[in-house]
């Protein structure tokens, strides 16, 4: 539920369910920051680092099945 408003559109901190990830909601009253803190931007490089390290990690293991065959 939302806490702005109280609407029964469920809401994630991380995730609105719109698509945008963090930057907005679709309540116009919902006040959004423009700028991350340091901290913000240092924990959402490392979440996206380890997101690349997952995707490489597959790429590898397909071109080991291609190779396989």
């Amino acid at each position: 539920m939302c806490g702005e408003c109280g609407c029964e559109e469920t809401i994630d901190e991380d995730d609105c369910g719109c698509g945008c990830g963090r930057h907005h909601h679709r309540h116009k009253h919902f006040r959004v920051r423009r700028f991350l803190t340091k901290e913000e931007r240092v924990k959402m490089l490392e979440q996206y680092a380890e997101e690349l390290e997952k995707e490489l990690t597959a790429v590898r293991e397909r071109i080991q099945e291609i190779r396989g065959k």
